[in-house]
């Protein structure tokens, strides 16, 4: 096995994301560029040594070492017209599903995290229902291994909000049934990663029966699900809780799946 204990990983990708999608570019400065995937597809980086990422750091010193099991992943997310983002947080899934978490991006636009060597790992942007995978990056079985990502990141100009499919009530009451808490938990998983974050959850209805009973009703689940993220831990502080009845559908009334569509919960990132 060769031992790399002095050498340095690199590389380089360019990922721009937008709304619905992530797409993925590379530079031939640290990595190879393999030929462009198709748009389902994932881009895997075939890392080159090079001497550079041991000593990156961001906006202070860096707080991780690589190990003789973990590598220490750098990372830097740039906005190509506005340089390095900040508060972007950034994680990590190797084959076997678990995922380690950076800490929110620095003014450097910074994050580092450790990761068990020998893995191939999806790395994603945290975010609120869109998880696309902006690279994937194998770490090699070696010892002391540091590797430099740079990833391009474009921020929403208004951030969509989320409708919580899954997320269902006891008819015409504001009991949350047990099988929507994991998609609550989704929620609940931003707000730990991302400390900073507020997120206002809002709760609509169809246009059937009385229009204030039906607003009323629907402040009372979005209130019902604030109280349950509230009760995981998170400062109350950081949510709102808004009932908008079926003053904004997403679906015409005029068919039931049309009208199931509209009895939703929506999650968004204030």
């Amino acid at each position: 096995m060769r031992h790399c204990s002095n050498a340095t990983i690199v590389a380089m990708v360019l990922a721009a994301t937008t709304a619905t999608t992530a797409t993925t570019a590379t530079t031939a400065a640290y990595a190879a560029s393999p030929a462009p995937p198709a748009s389902d597809e994932k881009r895997e980086f075939q890392l080159q040594e090079t001497h550079t990422a041991k000593e990156a750091h961001g906006a202070t010193a860096s707080k991780i070492k690589p190990t003789r099991t973990e590598a220490a992943m750098k990372l830097f997310v740039v906005d190509k017209d506005k340089g390095p983002v900040k508060g972007i947080v950034i994680f990590l899934t190797g084959p076997d599903k678990t995922k380690y978490y950076a800490e929110p991006t620095d003014s450097a636009g910074y994050a580092e995290v450790l990761v068990p060597v020998g893995k191939t790992y999806d790395i994603t942007y945290l975010s609120l229902g869109r998880h696309e995978i902006a690279a994937t990056v194998p770490v090699a079985d070696e010892p002391s291994q540091s590797v430099k990502l740079t990833l391009r990141y474009k921020r929403e100009v208004v951030p969509k909000p989320l409708v919580l499919d899954g997320v269902n009530f006891d008819t015409a009451k504001a009991t949350i049934r047990p099988e929507s808490f994991a998609r609550l938990d989704t929620v609940v998983d931003f707000m730990v990663h991302k400390k900073e974050a507020r997120v206002e959850i809002s709760g609509h209805t169809d246009n059937v029966g009385n229009a204030g009973a039906n607003k009323t009703l629907s402040e009372k689940r979005a209130q019902a699900c604030r109280s349950y993220i509230v009760s995981k831990g998170i400062d109350k502080k950081r949510l709102d809780a808004v009932g908008f009845g079926d003053e904004h559908p997403i679906a015409p009334n005029d068919t039931d799946e049309g009208r199931q569509k509209n009895r939703r919960i929506e999650a968004k990132e204030l």
